[in-house]
């Protein structure tokens, strides 16, 4: 059985996301211990139990610990079957973490997973579904992955109501992913709101353009807005053959009043694997969201790096899957980072090496 210190590195629920998707993939039992410790509210919180609860169904799991505030979770799973559901995290939990934690899994079922998410789609301290469905999955599609991600419905803290539905077909090996020369391509983006006046999408977009323009980048920005339904506008597409789902239920231009569920904006901004997002806030300007998420991208664009910072601790897994030779540069090595590197090395007979050069170059041979 493995062992794993919940308190390591970040100590957050990373560690058990990952810990528990290897341990599925692998067969391998896990232990985790001081999950959270270290955190105002320690043990695992309700997003936690729905992201083990859904892999514990998918590999017929024998689960000790699986409560609310638990500090300790034992894992003994069977092999990864494919699965057909709908999951309902509750209010504003993160779809993208519990996809995290599932996604991996799936790719190695026997067959292809279904299913239907519902909650945050852009909620802090978690990545925004655009980030996941424009960054993250493009990545692990270079390495074979077919995943598709359809936003349905946006889903803003406190409240949610985002619904998400997600398809993976197993994947028969995984290659390496190897981005150590970034080409240059045109800023993207994607600035939404809901339940708000539309001009609020708008501002963010024009305010990131702005900045993004004085520093000498194009920018190709989608305006996204839904009324109390859901349903979605948009000002401007483009992306140069990329599929932009807008799932534009109950389209309508008019607004009568504000959602109840999930009110509220964001902007997500990327130019091919580095990226920049805010959020909106009661209170703060829409111009300084975009602003806040233009100068997110802009750390990242100005660097050495090809991959940014939040996209690498996510693909640690992936990498050391693979039997294939991967590398790419970032500018900086989080907790995140270090904490994935740790938890799969805990797992595969995998050694990933980080070197520094003008950017911190992440490696993983067979």
């Amino acid at each position: 059985m493995i062992e794993i210190d919940g308190s390591f590195g970040e100590g957050g629920g990373q560690i058990i996301r990952t810990a528990v998707a290897l341990s599925a993939i692998t067969g391998e039992e896990v232990e985790i211990y001081n999950i959270r410790a270290n955190r105002p509210n320690p043990g695992l919180q309700a997003q936690h139990l729905n992201a083990v609860k859904t892999v514990a169904e998918m590999t017929n799991a024998n689960v000790e610990g699986l409560k609310l505030r638990s500090k300790r979770l034992r894992f003994s799973p069977g092999s990864p079957k494919a699965l057909k559901t709908d999951i309902d995290i509750g209010t504003a939990g993160s779809i993208t973490l519990l996809l995290q934690c599932v996604v991996p899994v799936a790719l190695f079922a026997n067959g292809t997973t279904e299913l239907t998410v519902r909650g945050g789609t852009d909620v802090r301290w978690s990545p925004p579904i655009d980030f996941y469905r424009f960054l993250f999955v493009r990545a692990i599609s270079e390495m074979g992955c077919d995943v598709e991600i359809s936003l349905i419905k946006r889903g803003y803290y406190p409240r949610g109501g985002g619904v998400v539905r997600v398809r993976v077909k197993p994947v028969r090996k995984l290659s390496g992913f190897f981005m150590m020369e970034e080409t240059v391509n045109d800023v993207r983006g994607i600035s939404h709101c809901r339940g708000l006046p539309a001009h609020v999408a708008s501002r963010q977009a024009n305010s990131a353009r702005e900045i993004l323009s004085e520093h000498g980048y194009r920018t190709d920005i989608l305006v996204e807005t839904s009324d109390e339904n859901g349903g979605g506008l948009s000002e401007s597409d483009g992306y140069g053959g990329e599929r932009v789902d807008r799932s534009v239920r109950g389209m309508s231009r008019s607004r009568k009043r504000k959602s109840k569920e999930g009110v509220g904006s964001g902007i997500t901004l990327w130019r091919n694997y580095k990226s920049g997002s805010a959020l909106g806030e009661p209170g703060k300007p829409a111009e300084d969201v975009g602003r806040d998420a233009a100068f997110s991208l802009l750390r990242e664009l100005e660097s050495e790096s090809t991959v940014d910072v939040h996209l690498a601790d996510q693909l640690i897994p992936y990498i050391a899957l693979s039997d294939e030779h991967s590398a790419f540069k970032v500018r900086e090595i989080t907790g995140h980072l270090r904490t994935n590197i740790y938890i799969v090395e805990k797992f595969l007979q995998k050694k990933i090496s980080i070197k520094k050069e003008e950017s911190f170059i992440i490696e993983c041979c067979d």
